[in-house]
């Protein structure tokens, strides 16, 4: 047993990550020179539903509770000791994907996760209208298909975000997403580190003969960068991490993020002319170039 990590637990200064991934959530305990020094996890699998692939939000919060319950029990094992408290939370999740709310806080159509491939129309369309390549996963093909097709609930939109900022806001109140997972969701402008107001302004055109009562920035989360305030864990949200209630609110949590951000961290791949591959659910390299 470590010492040095009894004491950065005990005096809240060990930081947690929280990932959910395709087929696990896993709980990350780092200390103050960012070494781990516990973990717990969760299996979980999305389930096909309506010939669309989904995770339930009780899966959501079943999976978390019990990840968390994992790194506690871990922690209590190793240590001895309760975790009270934390320097930071930090949450991320597979990136892109659909879950759109109404002003109750209801998720109108179960979570469309990043697997699904019904969008093909409307991302090829939009790919064209914004002269920009839109992924069939990125959250505004998602949104553009469900118009096509007409479904009843866009009319009740009032929120729309990814896992990472839908978990992120369920524990802070915030409506927030870091710019890397918000890329995912539409494309961003290098300058003004925000939504492309031009790509914003083109999608409100196209589809306002639908006469919905919102526009899209209505709707998207504020995008944030690493470090800036995201707001910190409420007493609510600390009760939907820790069941046990040891765990207490204030807690500042930083901006949600996407998983191919928080690979890129992990491998170091950050600064220009580095790269990584991920051979996780998907297949995929990630190249940082100078612009």
């Amino acid at each position: 047993m470590s010492l040095n990590a009894k004491s950065t637990i005990e005096s809240g200064k060990a930081i947690l990550g929280i990932e959910f991934g395709s087929t696990r959530i896993k709980a990350v305990l780092i200390d103050e020179e960012n070494k781990p020094i516990a973990q717990g996890s969760h299996t979980w699998e999305n389930q096909l539903e309506n010939g669309l692939w989904t995770y339930s939000i009780d899966a959501i919060w079943n999976g978390v509770q019990d990840c968390y319950a994992d790194l506690r029990a871990n922690v209590n094992k190793e240590y001895g000791v309760e975790i009270e408290t934390l320097a930071a939370i930090g949450v991320s999740a597979m990136m892109h994907g659909y879950m759109a709310f109404n002003d109750k806080e209801e998720i109108l159509v179960p979570f469309r996760t990043w697997r699904n491939t019904n969008t093909g129309k409307a991302a090829a369309e939009l790919s064209e209208l914004f002269v920009y390549n839109i992924p069939l996963r990125w959250s505004i093909s998602h949104l553009y298909q469900a118009i096509l097709n007409n479904e009843e609930h866009v009319k009740d939109i009032t929120f729309l975000t990814t896992l990472a900022g839908y978990v992120h806001w369920q524990i802070t109140g915030e409506k927030v997403l870091g710019i890397g997972d918000a890329s995912g969701m539409l494309p961003i402008n290098p300058e003004t580190k925000n939504y492309s107001a031009e790509m914003i302004e083109k999608f409100n055109n196209l589809v306002k003969p639908y006469g919905f009562s919102w526009t899209l920035e209505d709707i998207l989360p504020k995008v944030l960068l690493a470090g800036e305030n995201a707001g910190c864990l409420t007493e609510k949200g600390a009760k939907k991490l820790d069941v046990s209630g040891h765990l207490k609110a204030g807690i500042p949590v930083c901006p949600p993020e996407g998983d191919a951000g928080t690979g890129m961290v992990a491998t170091n791949a950050v600064k220009q002319r580095t790269g990584n591959v991920s051979a996780g659910t998907s297949s995929f390299s990630m190249i940082v170039l100078e612009k």
